[in-house]
């Protein structure tokens, strides 16, 4: 499978997933996206269009924590900021968009550091 028929195998997948998730003002989506080298999370409000909190590896706050770390660890440190970003807004609740990846490797280790750090999903 070439990168671009992988890359539009994903794009479905993600609009298929869109269909049936859809972040609210009560209910925020959180939204994964990982290239090769970085991974990005963001919650927004869907009815506003409107990212409420954002996180990623290439994050200021981030950026010097994140050398010589794996990307499993680096994955890890996003989902704790974004969470802690969304707790300082007063968001407690949201719904996981895992963007067309499969849940496993980074994507899960970003899930799970924004469970323990208070987001509930």
């Amino acid at each position: 499978m070439t990168k671009n028929n992988r890359t539009e195998a994903r794009i479905r997948r993600h609009k298929r997933v869109r269909k049936t998730i859809h972040g609210s003002e009560m209910r925020p989506r959180l939204s994964v996206f990982r290239s090769l080298a970085e991974i990005y999370a963001q919650v927004i409000n869907d009815e506003d269009g409107k990212t409420l909190a954002a996180a990623s590896s290439i994050d200021h706050e981030l950026r010097g924590k994140v050398e010589g770390l794996k990307k499993m660890e680096q994955a890890r440190l996003v989902g704790e900021l974004v969470a802690k970003r969304a707790k300082s807004k007063g968001i407690a609740l949201v719904v996981f968009d895992r963007g067309g990846f499969r849940y496993g490797g980074r994507v899960k280790a970003l899930a799970d550091a924004a469970r323990e750090a208070g987001l509930e999903f």
